[in-house]
């Protein structure tokens, strides 16, 4: 488990800590911001939507060397960005290489962490989602000073290396269970069966967990990219004053821890009371700290405290899915499976920002779009405790799963 978080943490930095380098990137570059923010979003997509091909890799040649193989190439991203001297070779370095590469870590580290520990999967997954929440957290100030006295490429060369060389050295360690690997503890209700990916694809239970997994990240994203602009518009700013702190990053800091601990905490719970009952508790308790959030937003404090529930309420997302999805459909293709059911985040990362600077631009306000948020995180809630619940049992009682 600490090799699996120490890897994460070591690919968190190139999505995180982006926006550090964004200026000087765009004076090196000579481009405008929206054209340099095309890089992050290459890497983000290639993350996401290449890890079903990522994931088949990784089933056949094992964790060591494709996690290697990441981590190694998450560094190089940061190295040759270093040098690049257009837009055009920022895409190709920072964009391409960082999104393969930490593609290759996420899915595989969370393919290994729901191998050994079937009696805490949700736990372990959390810990390892969390590894790269946090990660960043100890780079930022570093990489900021550093950025300050010895320029951006200086940065990017020697962060690259360490955070590359770190990565490489953790995954060296990591080995697959042995064939009928076995813990003795009480393992939560799973398959004993294994079904491919091809067989999972033709399932409506995997359908349902896409769907639920798309709108909790559209509506988790649409949060987190349009945070700064919606505060500002209910009043909470930079000169708004909280506990000592400005409000609005102070709110980004509980926001970003709340985040990472709600992984671990609420994998945890689930594995004690059962993934759908802990979906239900979670995305509900979202949907009503929005609608508080919304209603105390004239009032910093509360304001601030409540973003940080709220952020509470979706980042379990990433230690829930592939519990339950493993749980369902068996450990031998589970990195594989993870990977379509990952695409979910990518869907949501492409809706989330766009859809809802839309809806507000069409409507003139931020209401309706917390509107669609709460509308489905109610509904994902819902929809865990009364659809998917019942069908997950009819599927494990009758040994449906397939090989």
């Amino acid at each position: 488990m600490l090799l699996g978080v120490i890897t994460m943490m070591a690919i968190s930095s190139p999505q995180y800590v982006w926006t550090l380098f964004t200026k000087p990137l765009q004076e090196a570059t000579g481009v405008n911001l929206a054209t340099l923010q095309i890089t992050i979003s290459i890497l983000i997509v290639l993350q996401t939507w290449l890890s079903p091909l990522q994931g088949a890799l990784i089933e056949r040649f094992g964790p060591k060397p494709l996690v290697m193989l990441g981590c190694a190439l998450s560094g190089l991203s940061w190295i040759s960005a270093a040098y690049a001297k257009d837009v055009t070779t920022l895409y190709f370095t920072y964009g391409l290489l960082g999104g393969i590469g930490t593609g290759i870590v996420y899915v595989g580290v969370i393919g290994h962490m729901v191998r050994w520990f079937p009696d805490k999967r949700g736990f372990a997954t959390g810990m390892a989602a969390a590894g790269y929440g946090f990660g960043a957290m100890l780079t930022t100030f570093p990489i900021s000073n550093m950025l300050k006295d010895s320029g951006y490429q200086h940065t990017l060369i020697v962060f690259g290396a360490i955070l590359g060389g770190i990565g490489v050295a953790a995954a060296a360690f990591l080995r697959e269970p042995l064939a009928g690997y076995t813990v003795q503890a009480k393992v939560p209700l799973v398959t004993a069966a294994d079904t491919s990916s091809k067989s999972m694809l033709k399932t409506p239970i995997f359908w349902l967990l896409f769907i639920m997994m798309t709108m909790m990240s559209t509506g988790g994203l649409m949060v987190i990219l349009n945070f700064a602009a919606f505060s500002r518009e209910f009043g909470i700013t930079d000169n708004v004053v909280v506990l000592g702190f400005a409000a609005l990053p102070l709110a980004l800091t509980l926001d970003r821890v709340t985040n990472g601990l709600t992984r671990p905490f609420f994998g945890f719970v689930s594995d004690k009371i059962g993934r759908e009952n802990t979906m239900a508790i979670a995305f509900a308790g979202e949907a009503l700290a929005i609608l508080l959030m919304l209603y105390l937003r004239h009032n910093p404090l509360a304001y601030v405290l409540l973003s940080g529930v709220v952020f509470f309420g979706w980042g379990e997302i990433f230690s829930l899915f592939p519990s339950i999805l493993t749980d369902t459909f068996g450990v031998r293709h589970a990195t594989a499976n993870y990977g379509f059911l990952y695409m979910a985040q990518g869907i949501g990362s492409v809706l989330g920002g766009p859809l809802a600077a839309a809806l507000h631009e069409h409507t003139g306000s931020w209401l309706p779009v917390f509107g669609v948020i709460i509308a489905m995180d109610s509904l994902t809630a819902l929809l865990a405790l009364f659809l998917l619940k019942p069908w997950r049992r009819t599927w494990l009682a009758h040994g449906y799963a397939v090989g």
